[in-house]
């Protein structure tokens, strides 16, 4: 898919804290996914209120890069793919299944897009992935190659290759979870390179975002990543993880305290006649 005309990259640069005349190499993707997931926050706030959020470029770009909210995987990575397009990469869409918490990852469905990113010059491709909001997602955009490990400020992650019936190889995109002795490899989410289209992703997001036994259809999430500590509010409980380990959490009484939290935490403005809290 080629890149879209109409896409403003220097405003979305701007929203992101970065400047325009960057090349399309692996340093540039690197820093711009990186920018990306420091500057855009993950919601969960139109599937909250009942409604599948817009894959248009164009609704994409206003709620995101113009208005101030964030969004989920679906929205942060069309987002992230109109920028690498437009900056020079060729950008494949792929589906994954969140396989976090999960016995096998056949047993969850393909429900979180993340993207392949080939680099001129580069023997590798690239995983890139602004939308996995959860402490252990990514936070830049890593080779895609097994073997080794790959450091992102605190964070550590590996690909490994599952056993499955398909005749692709499974991808298994791991992070490194725990402190004082107890660290382990935790499963995050397992894919192939099998392209997917804006159709598929069409329904994936009207399944995700509409049905009740969804958990974005049922409560609040929002999350970023600031320097030094990942911000994470899971309905009334908010967390925060900070880079050496340490982690707060506490309750929150009312949609007022919520509403707040959302500004001056995440960024976020929620709709003044939306009801957060479960």
């Amino acid at each position: 898919m080629s890149a879209d005309p109409a896409f403003a990259l220097d405003r979305y640069l701007t929203r992101i804290g970065l400047r325009a005349g960057r090349a399309p190499d692996a340093a540039t993707l690197r820093e711009v996914c990186s920018a990306h997931v420091h500057a855009i926050p993950f919601e969960n706030l139109d599937p909250l209120r009942g409604r599948a959020p817009s894959l248009e470029p164009a609704d994409v770009v206003a709620k995101l890069v113009h208005g101030s909210r964030g969004g989920y995987c679906y929205e942060q990575n069309t987002l992230l793919a109109l920028a690498l397009r437009a900056l020079g990469f060729r950008v494949t869409p792929l589906m994954a299944r969140v396989v976090l918490g999960a016995d096998s990852p056949e047993s969850r469905p393909r429900t979180h897009m993340t993207l392949l990113v080939d680099v001129a010059g580069e023997e590798h491709r690239w995983l890139a992935d602004a939308g996995f909001g959860v402490v252990g997602g990514l936070l830049e955009a890593v080779p895609l190659v097994t073997g080794g490990e790959f450091r992102s400020g605190p964070r550590r992650h590996r690909f490994v290759h599952a056993p499955h019936e398909g005749p692709l190889d499974l991808w298994v995109l791991q992070a490194m979870t725990g402190a004082g002795g107890g660290e382990s490899w935790e499963n995050q989410y397992a894919f192939t390179v099998e392209p997917f289209a804006a159709p598929d992703f069409e329904v994936a997001n009207w399944h995700v975002g509409t049905n009740p036994r969804s958990p974005f259809s049922r409560r609040l999430y929002a999350q970023c990543t600031r320097p030094g500590v990942h911000r994470g509010l899971d309905d009334r409980r908010y967390t925060e993880t900070r880079d050496d380990g340490d982690v707060t959490e506490r309750l929150i009484d009312t949609d007022e305290e919520a509403r707040a939290l959302l500004a001056d935490a995440f960024g976020i403005v929620a709709p003044a006649d939306m009801k957060l809290l479960s």
